[in-house]
């Protein structure tokens, strides 16, 4: 018969419940198991050994870097996220926190990127194309004035406003110019330019770029008489200072008498004086804007010392004309003047236009290198595209070349009444220097010299493929961002670019000039080595004797008369 197994009563079964294990004095882990214990409050399982304090640190510091780590995509970080979270749970105590902990973590990630109002109701949000419609709000104003002036320029039948999007249109063909909205931005900007300036001629010159901002450019040509009225308001200022200077001179005279130091016998070399407004370097007047919408800001004259140096330096324009040019050698004015000489360099090699679409007023003029005057020739055939794109020599300067001494016509420095001889010598050996000749005006541009391999001029036609309707794109290699077109009796240039001219070779600045040389030593200025004390007592014992004489030899003269 089969016996009925017996259990021994030490052995019960575990229980389900495991708070009566655990009182019972044993639970899910047995006591030889190294899990067992760890449930236990104060509990660890190395008892035995004491752990190093500075691994121990270590450890908590690492973990606290690792924590810290700052993520590359919110820039935020583990440790302030857990102490934001933590802050968030204890000051608001939510029921449940552990079943919304997710929920409160994406609150307090929210918190981080939203802008924080002080007021009731949240701040609009301007959007940029808002912005940028109220900038451009003030060019689709029409003011009172205009129908006049609309009804004066039909009288004349002028208009002085260019078409720029008829320009934008043919330098589309080639892929060149703006958009189609900053176009017109520039063609009402113009508007509102001859809207308040008095103004006979307006050409869209060109854009040149800049580091923060960027200038548009406007070619003008005053009215008659108010290029005259700059001249006297230039001319009284000049006055005023020559006055200043007159009283300053007397007060150094005065100070002289008392004391006068040393005279310096240098004379630095006479000043070139800048071209008169209208002529040379000064034919045109021009006004920049940053942006269509702002208000145009009127550039000096240029003078030959701004030209000059200009060609030693290549700066980057900022966009503000205020800003200073920090260059060697230094520029004599600001951003303002720099661009100014920029433009006149870039106008006097790159604009171009048909051989015979112009011709001198004069026919005298043509021998004349001087010659600054021309006029449109009325015979004029404009030869076809094909021809314009093969031979350069279709294509021709209609501004003049700017000298080495920075102005279109040469001038003699030293030809000043002087009062002084030296003077008068000096002018007669400036005499002797060379007169500076440029190319004369409407040179044809093939005569125009590459930079090593690379012609000074590209031309080519806007397309191939309907070559009836193509037009002839000419495109500088000197001044890169330069372009010209033709198309019948139509032509017009424009630059886009960063005002700098190319060169094949990197940019090296001038060199600083060469130390001035030690003053030549000799007896005069050399430092003789003190006398001794025997030296001096022979030399006072010299001198009493010579005084002895001199006065025995006195009494003696008084005696005889």
């Amino acid at each position: 018969m089969d016996q009925s197994p017996e259990f021994d009563l030490s052995q019960e079964p575990e229980s389900a419940d495991p708070q009566d294990a655990y009182e019972r004095g044993h639970g899910p882990y047995q006591p030889h198991e190294p899990g067992y214990g760890l449930d236990q409050p104060g509990y660890s399982p190395y008892e035995d050994e004491i752990p190093d304090p500075q691994t121990r640190m270590l450890a908590i510091k690492n973990a606290k870097a690792y924590l810290l780590k700052t993520s590359t995509k919110s820039g935020l970080n583990l440790y302030d996220h857990f102490a934001n979270i933590l802050t968030k749970i204890l000051d608001e105590q939510p029921t449940n926190t552990v079943d919304i902990i997710e929920n409160i973590s994406k609150d307090v990630k929210w918190a981080q990127f939203q802008k924080k109002m002080d007021t009731l109701c949240d701040e609009h949000l301007v959007p940029p194309t808002f912005e940028a419609s109220e900038k451009y709000k003030a060019l689709f104003i029409k003011e009172d004035g205009e129908e006049e002036h609309e009804e004066l320029e039909e009288e004349m039948g002028q208009p002085s406003l260019p078409n720029v999007m008829e320009t934008a249109f043919y330098f589309e063909q080639a892929g060149i110019g703006l958009s189609k909205d900053e176009s017109y931005y520039i063609f009402l900007a113009l508007k509102n330019l001859i809207n308040l300036q008095p103004i006979q001629t307006c050409r869209f010159w060109g854009k040149i770029l800049g580091l923060e901002m960027n200038y548009i450019i406007a070619e003008v040509q005053l009215q008659e008489g108010e290029e005259e009225e700059e001249i006297g308001e230039e001319g009284e200022e000049i006055v005023e200072e020559g006055e200043k200077e007159m009283g300053e001179a007397e007060e150094d005279e005065q100070k002289e008498q008392e004391a006068e130091p040393p005279k310096s016998t240098y004379k630095p070399p006479p000043e070139i004086p800048k071209e008169a407004n209208g002529t040379g370097t000064n034919k045109y007047v021009y006004f920049v804007c940053n942006e269509p919408g702002t208000p145009w800001v009127k550039l000096p004259p240029v003078t030959p010392a701004q030209i000059v140096c200009a060609r030693k330096i290549k700066k980057f324009f900022t966009g503000w004309l205020n800003s200073p040019v920090v260059s060697f050698p230094p520029f004599p004015g600001n951003e303002a003047n720099y661009l100014r000489a920029q433009i006149a360099r870039i106008s006097a090699g790159t604009h171009v236009s048909p051989t015979g679409f112009y011709q001198f007023e004069n026919e005298d003029e043509e021998d004349d290198e001087g010659a600054d005057t021309y006029e449109e020739n009325p015979e004029f055939e404009p030869p076809p595209v094909a021809e314009m794109v093969e031979s350069l020599a279709t294509w021709a300067h209609h501004v003049k070349g700017i000298l080495k001494q920075g102005r279109c016509v040469w001038i003699n420095p030293s030809q000043k009444s002087e009062e002084n001889e030296e003077e008068e010598e000096e002018e007669e050996e400036g005499e002797e220097q060379q007169e500076e000749r440029g190319p004369p005006l409407l040179t044809l541009i093939s005569e125009d010299e590459g930079m090593k391999d690379i012609p000074a001029w590209t031309a080519q036609a806007s397309t191939d493929l309907i070559p009836q309707y193509s037009v002839a794109i000419l495109q500088s290699n000197r001044w890169p961002g330069a372009y010209a077109f033709a198309s019948g009796r139509k032509f017009e240039n424009i630059y886009f670019g960063w005002g700098h001219k190319y060169s094949p070779e990197s940019h090296t600045p001038a060199l600083p000039p060469p130390a001035q040389a030690e003053f030549p030593s000799g007896p005069g200025i050399t430092e003789t080595i003190d006398p001794t004390v025997e030296e001096e007592m022979a030399f006072k014992a010299a001198q009493e004797e010579a005084l002895a004489e001199d006065e025995e030899g006195e009494d003696e003269e008084e005696e005889d008369d």
